[in-house]
């Protein structure tokens, strides 16, 4: 038995973190990837993978014509303004929810789906984890519960926020589906130093795989709980997420920390 896995996305960072990790899971996965004509494939080579060039939103019937088969869809593109986004969102859950065997689907959301919920560049214990400054913290927040709503404060976070709403419908239409609200992956899988709190958000693509891994295992074996969005964060000694949800729930295992980058 193979498990077709469908990349909306899939040269891209996190497809391409995919496309390297996931098979090293279960030598199972079978990837076809959908990328805008040019897109440069981030795996650069580690990766194998069937490649399609094409525009979802210029050929809907295409791409609806491509679906049929796959057991797994990650959706990862992203491009244009926020009512682009919402449109081409629109048409990869409609398109998905038309299937008469439907495969699980995975949304991408981000850690700025909430925003609001900890304002780095701002005062208190969030802006203190940012800059370091451990020590100065009398008061550790509890991390930044899964179940938290979304609370974006950009279009950014409201195209995520928008993914989400759509994930909550199409569970109530019989279909799995997950939202993983990435935190920071890179091609390098190594924290930037430079940006303020990376730290805290980091995730190496093999971390950002598991997540994918334990849903599409928990959704063949019957156990994916509806309408979640989970954080995919690394491991990090300084993580202000909840991370312990999905490791009760679907059997989540990060393995790396930011903190091995620091000492």
């Amino acid at each position: 038995m193979e498990f077709n896995t469908l990349l909306i996305g899939g040269r891209g960072t996190i497809g391409s973190g995919l496309r390297t990790y996931l098979p090293e899971m279960d030598g199972r996965y079978r990837f076809c990837s959908i990328d805008l004509p040019g897109s440069p494939d981030r795996a650069e080579g580690r990766a194998e993978g069937r490649f399609v060039d094409m525009n979802i939103v210029e050929e809907p019937d295409r791409f609806r014509a491509m679906l049929p088969g796959f057991d797994l869809v990650v959706y990862l593109a992203r491009q244009g303004d926020l009512a682009a986004m919402n449109r081409m969102t629109d048409l990869v859950f409609e398109s998905v929810l038309a299937l008469d065997h439907r495969p699980l689907i995975v949304g991408s959301s981000s850690v700025h789906a909430v925003d609001d919920a900890y304002r780095f560049f701002e005062s208190g214990a969030y802006a203190l984890i940012a800059e370091r400054r451990f020590d100065t913290i009398q008061d550790w927040p509890s991390p930044i519960s899964a179940h938290l709503p979304a609370c974006p404060i950009n279009d950014y976070g409201r195209e995520k926020a928008y993914v989400e709403a759509w994930v909550k419908r199409a569970t109530g239409r019989g279909c799995d589906a997950l939202a993983v609200r990435w935190g920071g992956v890179n091609p390098g899988n190594t924290p930037i130093v430079e940006e303020r709190g990376y730290f805290a958000v980091w995730c190496h693509q093999q971390d950002a795989a598991a997540m994918v891994h334990a849903a599409y295992t928990a959704h063949r074996d019957g156990k994916l709980p509806s309408a979640r969005h989970y954080f995919v964060i690394s491991d990090n000694t300084y993580n202000i997420f909840d991370i312990q949800t999905p490791k009760e729930e679907i059997g989540f295992l990060p393995r790396h920390d930011a903190e091995t980058f620091f000492r």
